[in-house]
């Protein structure tokens, strides 16, 4: 199993992480993670965040939706993983369990 180039950086990593733990996926039903929150759980700059960001929305491993408010200061960023980025993710993570020789779980 070959590891993903697109989510193998350590920033990308904690964002497809911090996005599956916290259920903000695609599938029957749609989900989805403030900015903010994101934030605070990979513990990025926002300069930071939205680059990384930037990079898996163009290999399609997430989506962002900007709610807008009265201000920008009130826009809501919203960030979900896809599809094709929570498959890339798991399977990313096996390729490391299997680098470091641990079994995957049933």
């Amino acid at each position: 199993m070959p590891l993903d180039t697109v989510i193998h950086p350590i920033n990308r990593l904690k964002i497809c992480a911090a996005l599956s733990a916290g259920g903000a996926t695609e599938g029957e039903l749609r989900y989805e993670m403030r900015f903010s929150r994101l934030r605070e759980l990979t513990k990025l700059s926002d300069a930071t965040l939205s680059k990384q960001l930037t990079a898996l929305e163009e290999h399609g491993y997430i989506t962002r939706f900007r709610e807008y408010g009265s201000t920008r200061a009130k826009d809501t960023v919203w960030v979900t993983l896809t599809k094709k980025g929570k498959e890339a993710f798991d399977s990313h993570v096996a390729a490391l369990r299997e680098i470091a020789g641990e079994v995957p779980p049933p």
